[in-house]
């Protein structure tokens, strides 16, 4: 299991340290200016870094989105989950038969019904980012769906069977 430490650096920023499953050590500082340093360790010393990168905070926001799966979203995940304290992001896959395919975000009422939002749909030419109410559901998008855990379980449901 992955293990994330948060340290809070006064005056320079905030320290996240990820040692992975895989045994690498990743040290993210973010500092208050805006930058980001990214500093790996080896793996034999987890003392020892073995290169860093710093970031100002528009390439680390876009290289997120990419870590992210916001540019690309590899074939083998139709489902993916995030976590943010008590919010969560899913990329949810709209297979075939699902109630949802050619109706709007609106006509669903998915907010109203769920609480969940929809802020991004990526079809295979496309990227729409915070779509509009009246974005049509499309057979084979990925939505990107925030929410609560139940509300983001509940849109699910809802893009499927087009009820709760």
């Amino acid at each position: 299991m992955s293990l994330i430490k948060e340290t809070d650096l006064p005056g320079i920023g905030r320290k996240f340290q990820v040692n992975t499953r895989s045994g690498d050590k990743l040290v993210i500082v973010i500092h208050d200016d805006g930058r980001r340093e990214i500093h790996h360790f080896d793996y034999d010393d987890p003392e020892e870094s073995i290169s860093m990168v710093t970031l100002d905070d528009n390439e680390a926001r876009r290289v997120s989105g990419i870590i992210g799966g916001m540019a690309y979203l590899p074939k083998a995940l139709e489902s993916v989950e995030v976590a943010f304290d008590n919010m969560v992001f899913e990329w949810y896959k709209v297979e075939s038969g699902a109630k949802a395919i050619g109706k709007t975000i609106v006509e669903l009422q998915i907010r109203k019904k769920t609480g969940a939002m929809i802020i991004a749909i990526i079809k295979k030419d496309e990227k729409i980012i915070n779509p509009g109410p009246n974005q049509v559901i499309a057979e084979g998008a990925t939505l990107v769906v925030i929410g609560e855990r139940k509300q983001v379980k509940a849109c699910k449901e809802l893009l499927l069977n087009g009820s709760l």
